[in-house]
């Protein structure tokens, strides 16, 4: 059951510089499974025939790369890498830039064409084989297939026309048709179900178990509709034990009238003229000429039911728009009814000893899931609550920030720094020590590290002198330390007094050497005339104050996902849920 349209290859003739080859198009809609199981088909397809090479992309470009980005080379990128990502004998190939010879193209051309990197692939493939990392981030998204396919269907009872229970005995496929046909309706659509259903009217139904994908399902389920009154559905009190079951099959015929409303009327012989032609005789005769049948008789169960298998296939894949008619849903559900005999009671009697329908839980995910989900697909290790609460340390969170802060960014990103379990941070004091040395002179040590950050900012340093002159430069250069750092103190002092007075200064927190915090600084203190340091005034403490607003900012957060949670989770840093209720602080 696929969502939208099924994977299917057809013969390409050559354009320009693409030679003839095999391709397609598929659209899978909401369903992105359906996406990752044709790149599983297609790297099956390269493995069982290894003289062939694929190459996949959707609307967002490369997408297998998109699912690599942590593990790519840092050359690799939307510009450049056309043409260079390929499935071949079963394994993902990178062709790289540094592998490209000058004489087989032009080294000014960002892209290879695709002849030109066939034909690296069919000589010198073992070169270009993906790293590791980038394989196994691909091949995670396509593992367990085809098993996985079972895990992504539902099966859910329907009460449905019976009409529509023989059509789906037929083509089982047609229910994503008819959901995508009521999931995207809109008023026009409607018109056709504000009136008796014409050609599935409510009063013959049956119970039937559907198959549906879980995205189908998650689509027709979560919708609140009520179906018009002339429609003739109507639907039993919400605590019916069939319930579900009669709303499910008022939705599933709502979209199934909704496509025979829009069919084209064509004959319904127009399927059978498109199995009449010399092409179908040949792809007939191809198919016994293979065992295709497995021997069975003509005209048996058996036979039958490979035969129509076959005749879909070469409608929907085979056939093209040029030669033969498009069969719309509609189309082929009334023709269908026309030519599939319909036993009410044979229906009825299968309804009385139906399999058990699935289990819908997995429809409600807790935030707990959710998270557990996300850092799952993140391969990162998920800590307990316990862990989570107990074992977080706010000098990492500090550490972190600061390190996130130093790196780079740019309007493409900014760059994060590895978590401290993953990486070792060196640091050489004594090399620090003389570079400070050397900027600051011999008595630097008298400057705290606040002073020094504002000596930076406000750019107080032996170039800011160079303007007045080579002879008072040289004077300057003889006298600065002291002089420049007793100014420079003197400055700072008179700034500080000036803001522990204001909203600004109260609002830091001081470290706790001084005897009181800037908020009981004395009012009377702020002086110009005042030049020696007051004993009130104790240094900011700024791994304090950034901790303490990083918990404020993922305190607001409400347990829903902002910069803080985002920055630090990213660095392998977790916080737990604030569970202080009595206050703010």
């Amino acid at each position: 059951v696929w969502h939208r349209q099924p994977f299917r290859l057809r013969y390409e003739p050559a354009r320009g510089e693409t030679p003839a080859h095999i391709g397609g198009t598929t659209l899978f809609g909401d369903n992105v499974e359906d996406e990752w199981f044709v790149v599983y088909l297609v790297r099956e397809i390269t493995r069982d025939f290894p003289g062939l090479a694929a190459r996949i992309d959707d609307n967002d470009g490369e997408f297998l790369l998109i699912e690599a980005a942590d593990f790519l080379p840092k050359w690799l990128n939307p510009e450049n890498s056309e043409n260079r990502v390929f499935f071949y004998k079963g394994e993902l190939h990178i062709i790289p830039l540094s592998e490209t010879p000058e004489q087989e193209w032009d080294l000014s051309a960002p892209c290879p064409t695709i002849s030109e990197a066939l034909a690296l692939l069919s000589t010198r493939s073992e070169e270009f084989l993906a790293a590791e990392p980038i394989r196994a981030a691909v091949y995670k998204r396509i593992d367990g297939y085809p098993e996985k396919i079972q895990a992504s269907l539902h099966r859910a009872q329907c009460y449905l026309p019976v009409g529509i229970a023989a059509v789906l005995r037929q083509r089982p496929s047609l229910v994503a048709a008819a959901v995508q046909a009521f999931y995207l309706r809109d008023p026009a659509d409607l018109r056709a179900c504000r009136r008796p259903f014409q050609t599935f009217p409510p009063d013959q139904r049956v119970m039937t178990l559907v198959t549906f994908t879980r995205c189908l399902y998650a689509q027709l389920v979560q919708q609140k509709f009520v179906a018009d009154r002339r429609s003739g559905y109507t639907l039993p009190a919400p605590s019916h034990p069939q319930y579900k079951a009669h709303e499910l099959g008022m939705k599933l015929a709502h979209g199934f009238e909704i496509l025979c409303s829009k069919s084209s009327k064509v004959s319904p012989n127009s399927k059978r003229n498109v199995l009449s032609g010399p092409l179908w005789e040949r792809f007939l005769r191809s198919l016994k000429e293979k065992d295709y049948f497995k021997g069975e008789m003509e005209g048996s169960a058996k036979y039958s039911e490979l035969l129509h298998m076959a005749e879909d296939y070469f409608q929907q894949s085979v056939t093209t728009p040029e030669s033969s008619v498009e069969v719309s849903p509609g189309d082929e559900i009334l023709a269908l009814l026309q030519t599939t005999p319909i036993d009410l009671k044979e229906f009825e009697r299968e309804a009385a000893c139906l399999p058990p329908e699935d289990d819908d839980s997995w429809l409600d995910i807790t935030p707990d899931a959710l998270d557990q989900m996300l850092k799952e697909a993140r391969n990162e290790s998920i800590p307990s609550a316990d862990e989570e609460e107990h074992k977080y340390d706010l000098e990492a969170v500090a550490e972190s920030m600061k390190a996130f802060v130093s790196k780079v960014s740019a309007h493409e990103g900014a760059e994060m720094p590895w978590s401290s379990d993953k990486s070792h941070v060196t640091f050489d004091v004594d090399s620090f020590t003389k570079a400070l040395d050397r900027i600051l002179g011999a008595d630097s040590e008298e400057l705290d590290s606040d002073d020094l950050d504002e000596e930076e900012e406000f750019g107080f340093s032996d170039e800011d002198d160079e303007d007045s002159g080579a002879g008072d430069q040289r004077q300057d250069q003889k006298v600065s330390p002291d002089e420049l750092i007793g100014s420079l103190k003197s400055y700072m002092n008179e700034m500080d007094r000036e803001l522990a007075q204001t909203n600004v200064g109260k609002s830091f927190t001081t470290q706790k050497k001084g005897a009181r915090s800037v908020k009981s600084a004395p009012s009377e203190s702020a002086g110009p005339d005042c030049g020696a340091e007051d004993p009130e005034l104790a240094p900011v403490d700024v791994d304090m104050n950034l901790v303490a607003n990083l918990l404020e900012s993922y305190s607001a957060q409400a347990g829903l996902a902002g910069p803080t949670s985002n920055i630090l989770q990213s660095m392998g840093v977790y916080l737990p849920e604030n569970t202080d209720h009595s206050g703010s602080s």
